[in-house]
C-alpha cells in the first residue's frame, strides 16, 4: 500500500496530556487521536494492530472448542438485578435509560447476559462443557482515565465465559485456557507472569492475571522465580503464618499508661520507647454493611481484600469518623480490642473482631485503652480479647518469604516487579447460575447449576503493553506479528523514474506473497521517510537509491537492529521472506 493513500498523521511531538510511553508513540506515529476523557479514535495504523491481536486470540480461541457470539453492549436492568451487581457495581457503571424510561447500562463486563442465553438454549449435560467468546467494546468509568489506551474508559476486548457440570471440568478447562493466553501472548511477543489475582467485582472462587513485565506498570507482583513457580499480584499474595513466642514469654499484667498527644503507631512508640512490632493496630471497617474490627500488628498494613475474604463478604469500606467514635465510645486514634466489645453494646451493635495471624502470636502487646491520651500495655489475646476470626490479613512486603518454598521447608525470598495487566481469567463457580437459575439436567434428568468460568484479555490493552516493552528513542519496535506492516519501502527519490519503478516492483512483489508493505510514495526528504518509518516500527525496512540501483543492490535494515545490509534485488524477495520466516 502506497503511504499517500492511507491517514497515518504523525507527529514530531506528542501532546502535554500524554503521560506513558505507549500514550505518546501511539499518538505520533498517528494510530489513535483522543476524543474526550478516557475515549479514543482508532485510526487505520492502530486498527491494523489491534486486528492483528484479534486474530491471534480468535485462532487460540478456536483452537480450544471456542465458539464465537456477539452479545449487546446495552444490557437491561432487570438481568443486572438478578444478581444483586447493579447494586454493587458502583459508578464504573455507566446507567443509561432508553425513550420509555426503561433502565440499561454500557456493558462492563457479559457474565449477566451470557448466563442469561445459556439458561435459554443449553439444557442438557450432553452439550457441555461449552465456551462462547465474543470480541467487542467495553465502557467502564474510570474515575481517572489515564495512561491512554492502557486505562481508558471505552476500550476493546475479548471476554469469554464456560460452562461445565461440576468443578472438576471447569479445573481442567481453567488449565486449556491459561495454556491458550500463554500462547497468546507469546506469539504477541511478550514478557509475562501469570499471576494469582483477586477477582475483583466479577467474583468468583480464584483468578490469574497475565501481566506483561515492565517498570511502568501500574500493578504489583512478587514471584520467587526461579526456585518455584509462585507468582502473585500484591493483593492476593499469601503471607507466612509465623512462629507463636508466646511459650518463651511471661505474660505481663495490664497496665495503662499515658500517652498525650500521640495517636499514631510512630508517635506512641517513640512515646513509650518501644517497637512498633509490638503495637495492635485496631480498624473499624463495614463489610457488607456489618460492623468489623480488624486487627494488624504496628509494622504491618492491612490488606482489605483479604480481610474481605476472611468474612466471605461482597464489599468493603472504612467507617466514618463519627460511626469510629460512635463504636469505641472515645476518640478516633485511642481504640483497642480490650472492652471493645461491650463499649460497642452502648451503640446497639455487636462488632466481628478478626485478627492477623501476627497479632495472634504477640505476647504482651501495646494497643489503645479506648480513651483519648491512653494506651494499654501488656495486652495480651485470649485473656483479654477473643476475636472471632484469625486469618492472613497483612500485605505482603519486602523480605517476606514465598509460602510455598517454605511449605516444602525451603527459605525464599520473594522478588518484586511491576506488571501490566492484559488477561485475567476466573473460576466463578456457581456465583451467576444460582442467581439467574441457569441449570442444566444430568443424565437421571436431575437439575443442577451450571458451574461457570470467565475469561478476558485487553485486546487493546495488548497494543499499548506491546509498545511499553518494545520502544526505543526513534519510537515503537513492532514484532512481525503485530506490525501494521511487515516491510517498509522507503525511496530516496520517489520522483526519480528508476527509483520510482523498483519501488512499484518491489511492493508489487512482496504483496504478491501475502507480504504487507507500506511504500513511502512522498515526496519528502529521505530522513523524513526514515524517521517515520522508525516511528512507526515496522519490522524491515527497504531503501531504494539511484547509487544503488547502479550496483544492482537495496538497502535492507531491521528496526530491531542498527546494521545495515546491502542486497541483490534479484535475491530480496527470498531474503525478506526468510527474514520474516525467523523467530
Amino acid at each position: 500500500m502506497k503511504i499517500s493513500k492511507i491517514l497515518i498523521p504523525t507527529l514530531r511531538e506528542a501532546p502535554k496530556d500524554a503521560e506513558n510511553i505507549s500514550a505518546k508513540l501511539m499518538i505520533r506515529a498517528g494510530m489513535i487521536r483522543k476524543l474526550a476523557s478516557g475515549i479514543y479514535d482508532w485510526l487505520p495504523l492502530g486498527l491494523k494492530v489491534l486486528k492483528n491481536v484479534e486474530k491471534i486470540v480468535r485462532e487460540e480461541m478456536d483452537a480450544i472448542g471456542g465458539q464465537e457470539v456477539w452479545l449487546p453492549v446495552i444490557q437491561p436492568k432487570e438481568l443486572w438485578s438478578e444478581t444483586g451487581r447493579w447494586q454493587i457495581y458502583g459508578k464504573e457503571l455507566l446507567r443509561i435509560k432508553d425513550r420509555k424510561g426503561s433502565e440499561f447500562c454500557f456493558a462492563p463486563t457479559a457474565e449477566e447476559v451470557i448466563t442469561d442465553l445459556a439458561r435459554k438454549d443449553v439444557r442438557s449435560y450432553r452439550q457441555l462443557p461449552i465456551m462462547f467468546y465474543q470480541f467487542g467494546a467495553k465502557f467502564r468509568d474510570e474515575i481517572r482515565p489515564r495512561f491512554g489506551v492502557m486505562r481508558a474508559r471505552e476500550f476493546y476486548m475479548k471476554d469469554a465465559y464456560s460452562f461445565h457440570a461440576d468443578e472438576a471440568d471447569v479445573e481442567n478447562y481453567y488449565s486449556k485456557i491459561l495454556d491458550a493466553y500463554s500462547r497468546i501472548f507469546k506469539r504477541c511477543g511478550l514478557q509475562f507472569r501469570a499471576v494469582e489475582a483477586e477477582t475483583g467485582a466479577i467474583g468468583g472462587t480464584f483468578s490469574h492475571e497475565f501481566m506483561v513485565l515492565a517498570d511502568t506498570g501500574e500493578e504489583e507482583i512478587v514471584s520467587c522465580s526461579p526456585n518455584c513457580n509462585y507468582a502473585a499480584n500484591v493483593e492476593r499474595a499469601e503471607c507466612i503464618k509465623e512462629n507463636s513466642k508466646k511459650d518463651k514469654e511471661t505474660l505481663l499484667p495490664l497496665e495503662e499508661i499515658s500517652t498525650p498527644n500521640a495517636w499514631t503507631v510512630e508517635d506512641v512508640a517513640k512515646c513509650l520507647n518501644a517497637n512498633k512490632e509490638k503495637f495492635i493496630k485496631t480498624m473499624f471497617y463495614k463489610v457488607d454493611d456489618l460492623p468489623v474490627i480488624a486487627l494488624i500488628r504496628g509494622d504491618q498494613e492491612l490488606n482489605e481484600f483479604k480481610l474481605l475474604h476472611a468474612l466471605n463478604g461482597q464489599k468493603i469500606e472504612l467507617m466514618s469518623e463519627k460511626e469510629y467514635s460512635l463504636l469505641a465510645d472515645c476518640e478516633v486514634g485511642f481504640a483497642g480490642p480490650y472492652g471493645l466489645k461491650e463499649r460497642a453494646k452502648k451503640s446497639g451493635v455487636a462488632p466481628q473482631i478478626v485478627a492477623d495471624y501476627a497479632v495472634s502470636n504477640l505476647v504482651n502487646g501495646i494497643s489503645g485503652a479506648n480513651k483519648k491520651d491512653f494506651h494499654l500495655k501488656n495486652i495480651n489475646i485470649n485473656r483479654d480479647y477473643q476475636p472471632e476470626k484469625i486469618a492472613d490479613l497483612r500485605k505482603i512486603k519486602n523480605g517476606d518469604s514465598c509460602i510455598r518454598c517454605a511449605q516444602k521447608g525451603i527459605e525464599s525470598q520473594l522478588r518484586f516487579s511491576r506488571g501490566i495487566e492484559v488477561g485475567h481469567a476466573f473460576k466463578l463457580g456457581a456465583k451467576y447460575s444460582k442467581a439467574m437459575n441457569a441449570v442444566y439436567l444430568d443424565e437421571k434428568g436431575t437439575s443442577h447449576p451450571f458451574i461457570m468460568g470467565c475469561y478476558g484479555i485487553g485486546i487493546s490493552r495488548v497494543v499499548a503493553s506491546a509498545i511499553e516493552q518494545n520502544y526505543d528513542e526513534q519510537g515503537i519496535i513492532w514484532t512481525k506479528n503485530l506490525a501494521p506492516f511487515k516491510v517498509s519501502i522507503v525511496p530516496v527519490n520517489f520522483e526519480h523514474p528508476e527509483t520510482r519503478k523498483l519501488s512499484e516492483e518491489i511492493e508489487s512483489q512482496l504483496e504478491s506473497k501475502g507480504i504487507e508493505t507500506l511504500l513511502d510514495d512522498r515526496l519528502e526528504r529521505a530522513g523524513v521517510k526514515f524517521k517515520d518509518s522508525d516511528l512507526i516500527g515496522i519490522p524491515v525496512r527497504i531503501t531504494v537509491s539511484e547509487r544503488g540501483i547502479e550496483k544492482g543492490t537495496v538497502e535492507i535494515k531491521l528496526r530491531s537492529q542498527p546494521e545495515l545490509k546491502h542486497c541483490p534485488k534479484e535475491t530480496l524477495l527470498d531474503e525478506i521472506q526468510r527474514i520474516l520466516a525467523g523467530d
